[in-house]
């Protein structure tokens, strides 16, 4: 990020100036870089604003400051990484464990998915022909860059996968999550967003699985409703 004078500085609207203030905060944080620290407080003088010294808290609260008045839309992928998420270099062994995707249309859903898959070690993804797959960009956005660590593949028949076939869905005949027990390997049916699982997957079922909810409505987002499942699965097998 190149140096700026004042008076260039002060040519920007106000909506640049902090989006930049922005973007160098997030180096600075990002690459544990102090030595920038000068500059930004410089550009911080500029707008009137105190000094920072090298705190974590402090620059992501000025971030924050800054992205509020860029008027910048803040996804997820867009926050600043938490510098102590203690990631492993290496995870877990995989389960034997299948997830399919059952005509999953949102790519935002997609890759919520696909960190929650990552995050437990599950194993292998399996993705429908019309299933936003891990080259879209908004799902390797929305995974948090975990989609270079799992297993994927697209276009494999449902019938070529582990057995049991487990469907995640809605029905007044399924099973509640609590009161089941996982095998040791099975397929793990996602279905659409609309729609849920399709017809054909509901007719190679071996078990419709179904989380007991309270409130008026009967379903939850297909990638809340996994993420609860997934943790079940991990807590049964931590037993």
């Amino acid at each position: 990020m190149h140096e700026l004078t004042q008076r260039k500085f002060d040519q920007f609207p106000d909506e640049r100036k902090h989006k930049k203030c922005a973007e160098l905060l997030r180096c600075i944080y990002s690459k544990q870089a102090p030595e920038l620290l000068k500059r930004y407080n410089k550009w911080a003088s500029w707008l009137s604003l105190s000094p920072l010294i090298f705190d974590i808290k402090l620059i992501s609260d000025r971030f924050h400051y800054h992205l509020h008045l860029s008027h910048q839309f803040l996804a997820e992928h867009n926050l600043l990484p938490v510098i102590s998420k203690n990631d492993k270099v290496v995870s877990q062994p995989l389960w034997p464990i299948a997830i399919y995707l059952d005509h999953i249309r949102s790519a935002h859903n997609v890759g919520s998915i696909i960190r929650t898959v990552e995050a437990f070690a599950l194993g292998a993804i399996h993705f429908s022909s019309d299933t936003p797959f891990v080259d879209n960009k908004q799902v390797q956005n929305t995974s948090m860059e975990t989609y270079k660590w799992v297993k994927a593949s697209q276009g494999t028949l449902l019938t070529h996968l582990p057995k049991p076939i487990i469907a995640l869905e809605t029905s007044d005949q399924a099973v509640n999550l609590y009161d089941y027990l996982f095998p040791e390997s099975f397929t793990l049916v996602l279905g659409n967003e609309e729609y849920g699982c399709s017809q054909e997957v509901l007719n190679q079922a071996d078990v419709i699985l179904q989380i007991p909810l309270r409130g008026r409505k009967n379903s939850l987002n297909v990638a809340n409703a996994f993420a609860i499942t997934a943790a079940f699965i991990a807590q049964q097998r931590s037993v």
